[in-house]
């Protein structure tokens, strides 16, 4: 019975020469959308109910809000 020695490591290159084989990505359609789910599904727990939604047509219209307060556009006259 003979044993082998390990390859020696190349310690001039600095890095390991062996390959690492890595998942990059999701893998597949099917477990991203699988990931993504679980995300939103975690997400939603914490999600907030709209309290004010006679304000959301505010935001949609581009008003700005600092602190729960309305910020006031000044009016600009054309000259």
């Amino acid at each position: 019975m003979s044993t082998q020695q390990p390859p020696q490591r190349d310690r001039t290159r600095g890095h390991d020469p062996r390959p690492v084989t890595l998942t990059r990505g999701a893998g597949s359609l099917t477990a991203a959308l699988a990931m993504v789910f679980k995300l939103v599904e975690s997400a939603q727990q914490r999600w907030r109910a709209v309290n004010a939604p006679h304000l959301v047509a505010l935001v949609l219209a581009g008003a700005r809000f600092e602190r729960g307060q309305l910020i006031e556009r000044p009016t600009t006259v054309a000259a």
